[in-house]
């Protein structure tokens, strides 16, 4: 059966992408929302150039969905669309430098990781950021190969949409220079050049406005945002980015990935492959850099698994690695159905903030009275609210929190009366802002089979003392 794969190999890669894309959508539909989730649905709501927090495609394109649906599901299809076409450029890229088969080798990799199942369940900026880096490296890689103009077109408008993604984008830009000025430095004098960069500016600009018009803040969040400031080495932080590279790509891709790639010396002996693994290598190599000072998400590091997985399968069909192949499949497929497994039924076991959120707003609502505004102690927890309300009203953060979209938003006398939902005692901070403060409902969730337990807190407040503009 597994051979049969092989005899349109083609065909077969576009079913398997299809069966993941059907199976995630329904998978989604039993899944709660998780909390930023809704943070980046409800900026869709609020359409414009730039966020606090991130760039605005993730907005655009969950705006795009909710014409579909605004169910969990619904969003969910951010996740599937972005990496469904993802898995067909990875296709069309290993196709170019191989053949049929070790591109359909290379779209079993990638959908069999870990890594890429979480963003099947899990929407962020890092869909939007995968899904251009995709289009740019298979784009990239025509343009620079065949220097055909069209090419220098499309990877202008896929690289600013890129950059209009997640700010790590800039690292594939830095790829693209460093490979332009190792192996192509006469591109650097033609207009095909300066046609990709014009466009990507163009692209770009409604991030860049943005953020001049709001004193360049998100640039400056981003900036700060991870960065230490005593430089002190970790050898725990450097140790664990390592650990998790090989976990949410399976430790024996991962293997085969990193090994090669150093036994290879492809900066030599192959152009074309030189350009994918500066692919992987640039970004790989800047978060392992950070990680010498602080702890990386192993998120971080994901748009390098698109080439990684091209690497991946090349590597195995040039070295007859099929039997490691089998074996690392295996892995892999472990490491997913289990994750796959415990993010169904466990969610809450190592995210305590998604426990019973859309019990304790039902609650929180049949308090409500006419007039009455909805806060939050959180910007994730004021998200929640708004999502899971009838309606969809706005809400707000009234307690002191980490600097959000909401505090951009928030007009100067966004103290109202009306209910609070908190997942702490939040009584002393509301006391500061409102002259009574009622705790209306106490609730404890157990979670699961822990002896730990997830709480919420329901105020009324009513008379706010004089606003405080935060």
């Amino acid at each position: 059966m597994f051979k049969n794969l092989y005899i349109n190999p083609q065909k077969s890669a576009y079913l398997l992408i299809l069966f993941v894309a059907i199976f995630s959508t329904i998978y989604n539909a039993f899944m709660p929302i998780h909390y930023d989730e809704a943070y980046y649905w409800m900026w869709s709501h609020h359409l414009q150039g730039g966020y606090y927090d991130h760039p605005p495609m993730i907005a655009y394109l969950i705006y795009l969905t909710n014409f579909i649906s605004q169910s969990v599901w619904g969003v969910g299809l951010v996740g599937v669309f972005t990496l469904s076409v993802t898995a067909i450029y990875i296709f069309k890229l290993t196709k170019l430098l191989s053949d049929e088969k070790t591109a359909l080798n290379s779209v079993i990799i990638f959908l069999s990781v870990i890594l890429t199942h979480v963003g099947y369940i899990v929407i962020t900026p890092d869909n939007p950021l995968i899904m251009f880096w995709a289009l740019s490296l298979y784009y990239g890689y025509l343009a620079l190969f065949t220097n055909e103009r069209k090419y220098f077109i499309l990877l202008g408008l896929f690289l600013g949409a890129m950059m209009l993604s997640k700010y790590p984008a800039i690292l594939f830009v830095l790829t693209l220079l460093i490979f332009v000025a190792i192996k192509k430095r006469n591109l650097f004098f033609t207009l095909n050049f300066y046609i990709t960069v014009v466009l990507s500016a163009i692209v770009v600009s409604p991030l860049i406005l943005w953020n001049y018009q709001h004193d360049w803040i998100s640039f400056m969040f981003q900036l700060h945002h991870g960065t230490t400031q005593t430089f002190e080495i970790s050898p725990y932080f450097i140790f664990e980015f390592i650990v998790a590279q090989f976990g949410v790509f399976s430790p024996v891709f991962a293997y085969i990935l990193f090994y090669y790639l150093i036994k290879n010396k492809l900066y030599i002996k192959d152009e074309k492959l030189f350009f994918i693994s500066l692919s992987v290598v640039v970004i790989l190599l800047f978060f392992l850099y950070k990680a010498f000072y602080m702890s990386m998400s192993p998120a971080y590091g994901a748009p390098a698994y698109v080439g990684g997985a091209v690497l991946t399968a090349i590597f195995i069909q040039k070295y007859n690695l099929k039997k490691l192949f089998k074996i690392g499949l295996i892995v892999a497929l472990v490491f997913t159905i289990l994750g796959r497994i415990m993010f169904f039924f466990f969610y809450d076991y190592n995210e305590i903030r998604m426990i019973k959120n859309k019990e304790a707003i039902e609650i929180l609502n049949s308090y409500k009275k006419k007039g009455d505004m909805l806060y939050g102690n959180h910007l994730t927890t004021s998200a929640l609210i708004t999502y899971y309300t009838k309606g969809h009203p706005d809400s707000d953060v009234v307690t002191e929190s980490r600097y959000s979209q909401y505090d951009m938003w928030r007009k100067k006398d966004y103290l109202k009366n009306g209910l609070v939902l908190s997942f702490e005692p939040v009584e002393k901070d509301l006391k500061t802002k409102y002259k009574n403060v009622t705790l209306l409902r106490h609730l404890k969730y157990k979670r699961h089979f822990l002896n730990k337990y997830k709480q919420f807190y329901i105020y009324r407040v009513t008379n706010p003392k004089q606003q405080v503009e935060k």
